[in-house]
């Protein structure tokens, strides 16, 4: 039986909606512990689903219980929260760890599991197509089934898929079904892909606390600077954790891009269309998700305008109940906070 939506506050003419929440079925877990008693794990997978998986903290326990649910715990926790719909997508990292016909096949039962939860709680949950870069056709007719056939709304990508980044020409297929079905790609984080996690790991920041946002960070410059915009001119992403930094760092990307294509110093850097700050402000929408800090989220509403920045829990990795109610005190107009708890989510993830 699908829960109401609880009543807004007379106090505000607006809902709230989560643009970046995770689920788990319990068979990719199984499919997960396969891959960690197999030979050579992936280090940032033991590192992150494998701690998670088999720690018995709290915090773990928690994690995984709310992964798993796409119910009534996750109902209740929305309503303590305030929260009157989440966008669901699967967590990190996905299906982008298992080899090439698995990863295919299990996305498509993901994406049935998720549209079959939007079904029951339409009013509260939406849901993103996951996709299998491994094999780009595949992933890209996914795509297409995913939007047009169940009803879910935007892609989930789950940054590096076995350390190989969607900068390459080989996975553009996938950007050109997104921007054919007018939806967007969430780049979630992942762990550093092998070649890079080391310094991050002998010091514990190989994670959310700064990993993630380094490696995702880098994977949307990527992309910017391959010019993958220049060719998908109407292709929208989406960031989350504030945008990765990168809105703090958007001066200083253009000046060094500017200077490192005039120093011809790389073959792989060439000239762009537009700087790439221009491409931050059109091309991709920025969430709050583990970022709930106001001078963070002013700052990316005036640089990337209050139309491209939105409200995201990032569940159940990080639950906290006041943190719509701090977010409700913050110092902007009404519109803009409608836009950041509503409009926006609608808008970028064409919800109905």
């Amino acid at each position: 039986m699908t829960t109401p939506t609880p009543a807004a506050p007379a106090a505000r003419d607006y809902i709230h909606i989560a643009a970046e929440e995770a689920f788990a079925p319990s068979e990719m877990l199984r499919i997960y512990r396969r891959i960690l008693d197999g030979p050579n794990p992936d280090p940032g997978f033991v590192s992150l689903l494998g701690f998670y998986m088999r720690s018995q903290s709290e915090r773990a326990r928690f994690i995984m219980e709310g992964l798993q649910d796409l119910g009534e715990r996750r109902l209740r926790h929305m309503d303590e929260s305030g929260i009157d719909r989440a966008i669901i997508a699967l967590t990190a990292p996905g299906v982008q760890v298992m080899d090439t016909a698995t990863a295919v096949s299990f996305a498509r039962s993901a994406n049935d599991e998720l549209a079959e939860a939007v079904r029951r709680h339409p009013t509260r949950f939406s849901g993103m197509v996951a996709v299998a870069p491994q094999d780009p056709a595949a992933a890209a007719r996914e795509v297409e089934r995913g939007i047009t056939r169940l009803g879910l709304t935007g892609v989930i990508i789950n940054s590096h898929t076995q350390g190989e980044y969607l900068s390459d020409p080989k996975f553009w297929e996938i950007f050109e079904a997104a921007e054919a079905n007018d939806t967007p790609i969430y780049l979630h984080p992942n762990t550093p892909p092998a070649s890079m996690i080391a310094p991050f790991l002998e010091c514990g920041l190989d994670g959310a606390i700064y990993g993630f946002g380094v490696e995702t960070g880098l994977h949307a410059l990527r992309i910017i600077t391959a010019g993958v915009f220049d060719r998908f001119p109407r292709l929208q992403m989406v960031l989350g954790h504030m945008g990765e930094a990168l809105p703090f760092w958007a001066y200083r990307l253009d000046y060094m891009h500017a200077a490192t294509v005039r120093s011809q110093r790389y073959a792989s850097m060439q000239p762009l269309r537009r700087k790439p700050s221009d491409y931050l402000r059109e091309n991709f929408y920025i969430t709050s998700s583990g970022m709930a800090h106001e001078p963070a989220i002013r700052f990316t509403q005036e640089m990337m305008g209050a139309e491209r920045v939105m409200y995201a829990a990032d569940y159940p990795y990080q639950h906290t109940v006041d943190e719509i109610a701090r977010l409700e005190g913050m110092d902007i107009g009404r519109e803009d906070k409608r836009r950041f708890f509503q409009a926006n989510a609608e808008t970028a993830f064409r919800l109905k």
